[in-house]
C-alpha cells in the first residue's frame, strides 16, 4: 500500500511538473509574442513619424554663405519673420542629422528652420561633410588619421551595406571651422541677429555635433579643434543625441555609426576622448537633451547616460523626456514635440 501510495505521489508530483512546464512555456511565448507585436508597432510608428517629418517642402534660405572651399562648407540663413525692427533676434544654429551619412543633407531640416523662424528667431543651418573620406596627408591632422590596414568585409559601411558614416577629421573640422566663421557671417547676411544670444542646436547625429561644438575648450591640447575659452553661446538644446558613443555602440545605433564614423574597431578608443561628448565635461554652458520615450533610433539610454556623466561632473543639464514621441517629431513642424523643442531654444535664448 504504501508503495502504491509513493507511486501515486511521484505520479502526481510528475503531472504538475508537467503541467508547470508547460504554463512556462506558454508564458514564455506569448510574452515574445507581445515582445514581437509591440516592436512591429513600434516600427510602424517610428516609419509615420518619420514619414510626417519628410512630408514637408524643403524652404529655401533668405541667404547661402560658405565658410569654407568645399560645395558642403556652407551656411543657410534664415531672417525671422515679421521681426521687430527695433529688436535683435535671438541666432539658432541648426545640425541637420542623418547619421553623419553623406546621402543626408541639411534640406530634411529646412522645414524646421522655417519653424523656428516663425518663433522669431535668426536661423543659421550649417551644412558640413558627411561619409568616407580619404586619409589625410602627413601633417595634417594632429591626430590619428582615418584608414591603415583595411579590416575584413566593409569597414565604415554600416550594417545594412549603407554608406559610411562620418568623415574623419573632416565633419569635426567642418562644424569648427562653421562656428568659427559664424560671427562674420552673420554680421553680413543677418544683421537682425543678436550675436551675444546664440543657441546651437542639433538632431541625433547633429545633437551629437552640437554638444561636440560646445565643449571644444575641453579636449586634449593637442586637437586641431581645441579652444582656450568656450564658445560665446546662450546655450545648447540637444535632439535625441548621440551623446555617448560607447552607450551607442552598445545598443547599436544607427548601424554601429559612431564607430564607422571614428574609424573602425582599430581607432575607436583612441579617438574617443577627441570626438564623444560624454568625455567633455562640464562645459559650463547651459545645455538641454530633448528626447522622445519611444525613439528607437537613438534611444533614451543614450541621453540619459549623458545626462549622468553631467552630474557627476558637477553640472545640471536639463533632460526633456517626451511621452508617445519618437526620433522624428523633434523636427516635425507639424508635431507637438517641435513646440516643445522651440520653447526649450526660447529658453536659452532669452
Amino acid at each position: 500500500m504504501q508503495d502504491d501510495a509513493a507511486s501515486r505521489d511521484g505520479a502526481d508530483a510528475a503531472a504538475r511538473h508537467g503541467a508547470g512546464a508547460q504554463r512556462d512555456g506558454a508564458a514564455e511565448r506569448e510574452a515574445a509574442e507581445r515582445e514581437a507585436a509591440e516592436r512591429e508597432a513600434a516600427v510602424a510608428r517610428d516609419a509615420a513619424e518619420e514619414a510626417s517629418a519628410f512630408s514637408h517642402p524643403a524652404v529655401d534660405p533668405d541667404v547661402t554663405m560658405a565658410y569654407g572651399d568645399h560645395p558642403d562648407q556652407v551656411i543657410d540663413f534664415y531672417a525671422p519673420r515679421d521681426p521687430d525692427p527695433a529688436v535683435l533676434t535671438p541666432l539658432v544654429v541648426v545640425l541637420h542629422g542623418g547619421a553623419w551619412r553623406a546621402p543626408y543633407d541639411r534640406r530634411h531640416i529646412t522645414p524646421f528652420a522655417d519653424f523656428l523662424t516663425r518663433r522669431g528667431f535668426a536661423v543659421a543651418n550649417v551644412e558640413y561633410r558627411r561619409g568616407e573620406a580619404t586619409p589625410p596627408a602627413p601633417g595634417g591632422s594632429a591626430i590619428p588619421a582615418q584608414g591603415g590596414p583595411a579590416a575584413p568585409g566593409p569597414e565604415g559601411a554600416d550594417s545594412s551595406g549603407g554608406p559610411v558614416a562620418g568623415r574623419w577629421p573632416d565633419t569635426f573640422d567642418d562644424v569648427a571651422a562653421a562656428l568659427d566663421a559664424l560671427p562674420a557671417l552673420v554680421r553680413e547676411a543677418l544683421p537682425q541677429a543678436d550675436p551675444r544670444r546664440i543657441v546651437v542646436t542639433g538632431h541625433s547625429a547633429g545633437g551629437h555635433l552640437a554638444l561636440w561644438a560646445a565643449a571644444r575648450h575641453l579636449l586634449p591640447a593637442d586637437a586641431p579643434w581645441y579652444t582656450e575659452r568656450p564658445a560665446p553661446l546662450r546655450g545648447v538644446v540637444a535632439l535625441a543625441p548621440i551623446a555617448d558613443f560607447q552607450v551607442a555602440e552598445r545598443l547599436d545605433v544607427c548601424g554601429g555609426a559612431s564607430r564607422q564614423f571614428l574609424g573602425g574597431e582599430g581607432t575607436f578608443a583612441e579617438r574617443l576622448p577627441y570626438a564623444d561628448p560624454v568625455r567633455l565635461l562640464p562645459t559650463g554652458i547651459a545645455t538641454t537633451l530633448v528626447q522622445g520615450r519611444t525613439d528607437i533610433v537613438v534611444p533614451q539610454a543614450v541621453a540619459e547616460s549623458y545626462a549622468d556623466a553631467a552630474a557627476k561632473a558637477g553640472e545640471v543639464v536639463g533632460l526633456t523626456l517626451l511621452e508617445d514621441v519618437g526620433h522624428f517629431p523633434l523636427i516635425d513642424p507639424a508635431a507637438d514635440a517641435c513646440a516643445v523643442v522651440a520653447e526649450e531654444i526660447a529658453q536659452l535664448a532669452w
